[in-house]
Formats: structure tokens, C-alpha cells, sequence
């Protein structure tokens, strides 16, 4: 795909100031008015970021965390209600199996729901595929409800089911929906926002399962669809939400609807949009030289010219899981008990460790604006692999030297605020940042699919790694990251503030592409002009 001298006049023109002639915004009679304007975060752009937080990604991250504490009780009711249904008591082999399925199927779940997001995103819209995503939560929300009144392990078999499948939609859209409203410097801040929610979610649920709450005999149902509330509240936003002005322009060649949208969410007049307008019409001819046949996850697999962009969206997504995120979790209530801690304020250190993840999922969004992604994402992958290791030798320490256990929360502590760097964000809105509007929804979705898929497998062989490795897992983790620190080194080329056309050239060669080796300065691509920098020109 040849770039065209438009595009090549608007997006590498931006490293010299005296140029601005040769850039298309120069033949507006507006141009002196949009270039002064810095875009900035709208009512409609904050509103669409909280409301997609709280309702969308935050109930993904709920379900993640919210199943561990009350394990005890569910399974008890499991028993109970195959005894008095079917007239078999289980052995705990066999309970233990069931409890492995009901957990497990969410994950299941979240990789097909992955996939489909490929699908709803281009036939029933960004925002569209949301939508569908909370009516799949709600459904799944009611059977948790009322699966001990019914006295059915099915049901709740189900609901996990389906509120995956919702939780895979919302991780491989929303990103792509909050980055394709937003305006460039802003694309960075509002790709974190699904992550954060995820997050915050996991931290509610986890403080929420607390038996003095509602993890409990009596309120485990209530706990299992509280996520109601904030996903049904929002949905209702979530429906006067404007739909991604790209998706309008480009895939459904709504150009009229996608200008008012555009203006809508920018909150200026029509006329005040010539640069954006130009930037889609150009984005479009690109589409549509290169379409051919419409996108799909199978065109995406086979196109050689994709090769090296979705390596490098399935192995972020994957590494994220692979660094062993969710393993130091689950592992720090013992570390916690190893340092003196009793296990309920074990528990209470862990959803401490919860708060020290959302405080920097929260720092990322100005971390995003501010930091290039190829030197957050390194600093993160480094910081990471020291932490996992230090972690790991502290654990095996711990019985011969007593400061050790003390090493090792400190260990804990120090992978969470890393991970929360980059590592945790990033892999989330990466894809929207490599990928053109045509191929971005299967690019995002096979992402998506990676992420689910490592944390099915994370969890599916965790226990099997740490009965036979002990702490020694954590140095097989590290490695990962370190696999992953040189790849991203040589391979993944800076994003912020750039086209994703220009991306796509640099990385069109596969593993034969210099993506590094670019004459345009990557932190500044598109200049902001200052009303006395126009009059000097």
C-alpha cells in the first residue's frame, strides 16, 4: 500500500515549522483557527470514558476477582443442589473438577466473545457491540441471581458462560471504540481507561467477597450479580453515546452523520474541523484502495503485510498474562502469612496490593499523554523482570534467612507498581495504535483472544508449575518478559501520535521491516501551532 503525497504532506511535515504551506490544514480558510485549537477532553469524550468504564470494563475485572473468596460456600451449594436434583453426592475430586469449570468457563467465554468482536464491531458498530455486550451481561447477571433460588448449578454454570463471552466483547471493542473518538493526544489516555476499569473492577470484587460482606451463605448471589447495578446504569448512557465518527466515515460510508458526530464530540462547528475531516477522508481512500475483499479475521491471519503488527498486539496481550500477574496474586495472601501477617489481614495486604495496581492503572492516564509507548513499555518489561526475580529468590529464602519475607512483599509491591507502568495498560489499546480502521477490529480481536486464552492457561497450570517449581515459577516468568522486552526493542515501532497508515508501512515486511529506522520524530507528528507561530510564517 503506497502512501499517498497527502498523507505523507500532513503527517511527516511535522518536524519543520517553516513547512506548514505543503500541509493540507494550510488551503483551509480555517486553518488558523483549528491549528491554535489543542484538542482536549469534551463533556461527550468524559462521558463516554466514564461511562464505559464504570459499565463496561469495570463488571470484566468484577467477574475476575469475585469468585475466589466465597469458593468455599459456592461449592457447598454446588453439592447441595446435585444431591437433591440428581441423588449423587460428590466426592471432592469431582466438586473440585465442577468448581474448575464454573471458573474456568469464564475464560472460555472471554476468548469466543473475543472473536466475536471482530464480527458485531463492523456490522453493528463500536458502540453498537457494547450494547450487545451489556444485554449478554444482563442475562448473565439474572441467572447468577436466581441460581440458588432455583436451586440450579446450571444456571450459574451459564451465567459464567455468558458473562465471559460479554467480558471477551468489551476488552476487544471498547479500546478501539474511546481511541477512535478521541483526537490524537488523546488516543494514549482514553485506550487505559479499559484497563482501569478492569482493575478497579478486580479490586471491588475482591473487597466485596469478603465474608464479613457479602461472600457469604446467605449473599452470594447478590455478590455474583452486583455488577448489575453500575452495568445497567451505564447501559442507559451508553445508548445516547455518539457512535465512532471513523467507523461512520470509513466502513459505513456515512460521511454527513460522521461530520455532526465528529462536531458533537468536539463540541465546535463543522467548519472547524477541516484537518479532522481531511484526516478521514484520507484514512478512507487508504481503506478502500486496499480493501478488495472486506476485512475478517481470516484476511487479517494471511495478509504477510500484517504479519509483524499482529505478533506484536497477540504477544503483548499474551505476555501481559505470561509475566504471571495473576500468579503473584494469588500467591501473596501466603507470601503475606510467611511474613507474620494473620490470613485475614493477609487478605486485607492482598486487596492492598489491589489498591497499589488501581493507583497506577489511574497514573497511567497522564503516563500515556506525557511518555512514549516503546520507552514506558521498555522501562516497564525491565523494572518487571527484576521484581519477579527478586521475588522469586526471596520465596526460596524465606525458611533459611528471616528478612527474607519481608523481601518478598517488597517484591509483590514493586511487580505490581511496574506492571501498572506500561505492561498492564498498553497491550489493551496497542492494536488500535498499529492497525488501519479496516483491519483493526480482527487485529484487536485475535489481541483480545491472546490475553484470554494466556490467562486460561496461566491459570490451567499455575498449580501444576507451583506444586513441582515452588518459587521457581516466577523465573520462568521473568524470562518470558524478557523474550518480550527484546522483541518489543527491536520490532515495535513508537505510536504515539502517529498515523497507524504510516505504521503500516513501516512494518509491512514482516520480520524483514525497520520499524525503528524512520525519519519522522515520533513524539511530535502532527504540530500544534501556537496563533504567534502562524503569524511568523
Amino acid at each position: 500500500m503506497e502512501q499517498s503525497p497527502e498523507r505523507e504532506g500532513l503527517f511527516n511535515g511535522g518536524g519543520n515549522r517553516g513547512s506548514v504551506s505543503d500541509s493540507p490544514y494550510s488551503t483551509s480558510p480555517c486553518f488558523q483557527e483549528i491549528s491554535v485549537v489543542r484538542p482536549s477532553w469534551t463533556k461527550v469524550l468524559i462521558l463516554a470514558g466514564v461511562a464505559t468504564t464504570i459499565g463496561s470494563s469495570l463488571p470484566v475485572g468484577y467477574n475476575i476477582g469475585v469468585v475466589n473468596s466465597p469458593a468455599g460456600v459456592i461449592k457447598a451449594f454446588c453439592n447441595s443442589s446435585v444431591q437433591s436434583r440428581y441423588g449423587s453426592v460428590l466426592d471432592r475430586g469431582s466438586l473440585d473438577f465442577l468448581w474448575s469449570t464454573i471458573v474456568a468457563i469464564f475464560l472460555v467465554g472471554g476468548t469466543v466473545g473475543s472473536l466475536g468482536g471482530s464480527f458485531f464491531a463492523d456490522k453493528a458498530g463500536r458502540k453498537g457491540a457494547l450494547i450487545v455486550s451489556s444485554v449478554i451481561g444482563a442475562v448473565a447477571g439474572i441467572l447468577f441471581f436466581a441460581s440458588k433460588v432455583a436451586n440450579s448449578v446450571e444456571m450459574l454454570i451459564g451465567g459464567r458462560l455468558l458473562v465471559g463471552i460479554s467480558s471477551g466483547l468489551i476488552t476487544s471493542v471498547m479500546p478501539m471504540y474511546l481511541t477512535e473518538l478521541a483526537p490524537r493526544p488523546l488516543r494514549g489516555p482514553m485506550g487505559v481507561l479499559c484497563p482501569l476499569g478492569v482493575t478497579f473492577g478486580v479490586l471491588v470484587g475482591q473487597v466485596l467477597s469478603l465474608s464479613q460482606i457479602l461472600g457469604n451463605e446467605n449473599y452470594w448471589p447478590h455478590l455474583l450479580a452486583c455488577y448489575l447495578l453500575p452495568l445497567l446504569v451505564c447501559s442507559v448512557v451508553l445508548i445516547f453515546l455518539p457512535e465512532s465518527p471513523k467507523y461512520l466515515f470509513i466502513i459505513k460510508k456515512q460521511p454527513h452523520l460522521a461530520i455532526k458526530q465528529l462536531a458533537y464530540i468536539r463540541d465546535v462547528k463543522e467548519e472547524l474541523l477541516d484537518g479532522e475531516i481531511q484526516e478521514l477522508k484520507l484514512e478512507e481512500q487508504d481503506n478502500d484502495d486496499d480493501k478488495g475483499d472486506s476485512w475478517n479475521i481470516w484476511r487479517v491471519l494471511t495478509d504477510r503485510s500484517l504479519l509483524l503488527p499482529l505478533l506484536l498486539v497477540c504477544s503483548l496481550q499474551a505476555g501481559q498474562q505470561f509475566s504471571g500477574i495473576n500468579a503473584v496474586f494469588y500467591y501473596s495472601v501466603e507470601i503475606f502469612q510467611k511474613s507474620g501477617l494473620s490470613l485475614e489481614n493477609s487478605q486485607l495486604a492482598t486487596i492492598a496490593a489491589g489498591c497499589c495496581n488501581l493507583f497506577m492503572a489511574i497514573l497511567s492516564i497522564p503516563v500515556m499523554a506525557k511518555f512514549n509507548r516503546r520507552t514506558t513499555l521498555q522501562l516497564s518489561l525491565t523494572t518487571t523482570t527484576f521484581f519477579l526475580v527478586l521475588l522469586g529468590i526471596a520465596i526460596i529464602l524465606t525458611s533459611q534467612v528471616s528478612w527474607m519475607s519481608y523481601l518478598s512483599i517488597v517484591g509483590v509491591l514493586g511487580f505490581v507498581i511496574c506492571y501498572g507502568i506500561a505492561l498492564g495498560p498498553i497491550p489493551y489499546f496497542i492494536g488500535s495504535e498499529l492497525f488501519e480502521v479496516g483491519p483493526r477490529p480482527s487485529a484487536m480481536a485475535l489481541g483480545s483472544m491472546a490475553n484470554w486464552g494466556g490467562n486460561f492457561v496461566v491459570g490451567l497450570f499455575f498449580q501444576i508449575m507451583l506444586t513441582y517449581l515452588g518459587a521457581g515459577s516466577f523465573f520462568i516468568f521473568a524470562a518470558v518478559v524478557v523474550a518480550l522486552f527484546f522483541f518489543v526493542r527491536f520490532y515495535l515501532p513508537e505510536t504515539r501520535g502517529r498515523d497507524p497508515a504510516q505504521i503500516a508501512l513501516l512494518c509491512k515486511q514482516g520480520f524483514s521491516s525497520r520499524p525503528l529506522e524512520s525519519p519522522v520524530n515520533s513524539a511530535s507528528t502532527v504540530e500544534t501551532f501556537s496563533v504567534s507561530d502562524v503569524k511568523e510564517m
